[in-house]
């Protein structure tokens, strides 16, 4: 009888081994297999073969181009014969009247040289641009016949876009576009343009050199005057701009940190004895962190209007209830020890949390107010787009221009730079109040580390 038991317990060990590596072969390979279900429905589901047919690497091209480097416009007023010439295309960055870049001779004939060959003249009535290795283009624009074309015998290449009512002529050199109105020709440069002083500045187009030895005669004042209101840059207006994104995160983590703290103390249960108000304050902070900063932004907006201060109360609101979550929790878990000894003294309840209960959860509450201050950093760049307020606002309106990519290029680097200062500041402040200077002090004068005596 005891080998019967003994034989039915190895079978039923057996089996049980049996099955638990089934399973386990199950989950090694099934988990992987659904996985890759799903991605092969996000892959027809997002339509990823459409997305790939419409990239474009022209317009890719352009765009990236145009961060790093600018255009001059030189347009020519197809029913007066008068020519323009400006930087980005903007009466901020335009040539006086009578005057233009070396590279372009205004007269009764224009003469664009783009160089290695490529040259554009606006005639009296023909547009003509000679290229090399293809031919001479003629363009005719006329108000009532649109833009009549003369191209080199052959067909027609791909970098020539010819209609009836406009003409496009694209190569490596620059572009011409001849419409019934107007023709125009850009021509691109590396660099930010103007970005330290427009035009009409005394100090445009001196170097370093020159620039620091008017600083150093007295005129370092008018001179940073006149990069300051850079009317096409607005350095002044980008350095507001900041600050108020700065702000908008400081006052929206303070205020929530400030509102949840006392709020967590109802909602932990070694505080707050009562069941329904402690139900209720958790039931609060999952309502008002549940919904996104960005709907709390738009619902705001339309109460209060746009502003700053809006954008404020959004990260304000959300981070209200994150904090009341993770106050709460770390209230929870504090050590009832030294509460007690603080009521030992005689301590008064307010005085049992000030001294019992909050050097336990400092660190906790520094830690997660310094690493929402960084990211309601990054929030605030959006935020301040939609509440009308901050860098996310400038932003946003040099990306709705569609042409004005280097400034989009300049906010991004900002946005960056300024989220890198917020980074190593919360670093370091944590590091100062939450670990103190421990390791750095300092030897007092006059003493010496002693050095042991060995015997000769």
């Amino acid at each position: 009888m005891t080998v019967l038991s003994t034989n039915t317990g190895l079978e039923e060990l057996k089996q049980e081994a049996e099955l638990l590596f089934q399973r386990k072969r199950l989950f090694n390979f099934g988990l992987p297999a659904l996985v890759v279900l799903y991605l092969t429905y996000v892959f027809f589901a997002f339509d990823v073969p459409g997305l790939w047919s419409k990239l474009s690497p022209d317009n890719a091209y352009t765009l990236v181009s145009d961060s790093y480097s600018y255009k001059t416009h030189v347009t020519r007023d197809n029913r007066d014969a008068s020519v323009s010439v400006a930087i980005e295309g903007e009466r901020k960055g335009a040539y006086p009247e009578g005057e233009a870049p070396s590279w372009v001779t205004l007269g009764e004939t224009t003469v664009i040289d783009l160089e290695n060959g490529h040259v554009v003249r606006f005639g009296p009535e023909t547009i003509e641009y000679d290229v090399p290795g293809y031919g001479l283009i003629r363009a005719t624009p006329d108000r009532r016949r649109g833009v009549q074309a003369e191209l080199p015998a052959g067909e027609v290449p791909d970098w020539i876009n010819v209609s009836k009512n406009r003409l496009a002529v694209t190569t490596e050199a620059g572009r011409l576009t001849v419409t019934r109105s107007r023709s125009e020709v850009f021509r691109y440069f590396m660099g930010w343009e103007l970005f330290f002083f427009t035009l009409d500045s005394p100090y445009h187009g001196m170097g370093v050199g020159e620039l620091a030895s008017r600083a150093a005669t007295g005129e370092a004042a008018a001179i940073f005057n006149d990069f300051w209101t850079n009317k096409m840059w607005r350095h002044q207006d980008v350095a507001w701009a900041i600050l108020e994104t700065l702000l908008m995160a400081f006052l929206g983590t303070l205020g929530a940190g400030l509102i949840a703290l006392p709020l967590a103390f109802l909602a932990t249960r070694n505080f707050m004895p009562i069941r329904t108000l402690r139900f209720t304050m958790r039931r609060l902070f999952d309502f008002v962190r549940g919904v996104d900063a960005l709907i709390w932004t738009v619902v705001l907006s339309r109460a209060f209007g746009p502003g700053p201060l809006t954008g404020a109360l959004a990260i304000l609101v959300t981070d209200t209830g994150t904090f009341g979550k993770i106050f709460s929790e770390a209230l929870e878990n504090v050590d009832q020890k030294q509460i007690e000894g603080v009521q030992s003294t005689g301590a008064r309840p307010i005085q049992r949390y000030r001294f019992g209960v909050i050097p336990q959860i400092t660190p906790v509450l520094l830690s997660q107010l310094l690493y929402f201050l960084e990211s309601n950093t990054r929030s605030a760049t959006i935020i301040g787009a939609i509440t009308g307020g901050g860098i996310g606002l400038l932003l946003t309106q040099a990306i709705i221009t569609q042409k004005d990519w280097e400034e989009v290029a300049y906010y991004i680097v900002l946005i960056i730079l300024m989220v890198m200062l917020m980074d190593w500041f919360s670093g370091w402040l944590r590091r100062r109040l939450i670990k103190g200077d421990e390791g750095k002090k300092k030897k007092p004068k006059g003493t010496s580390k002693a050095k042991p005596f060995v015997l000769p």
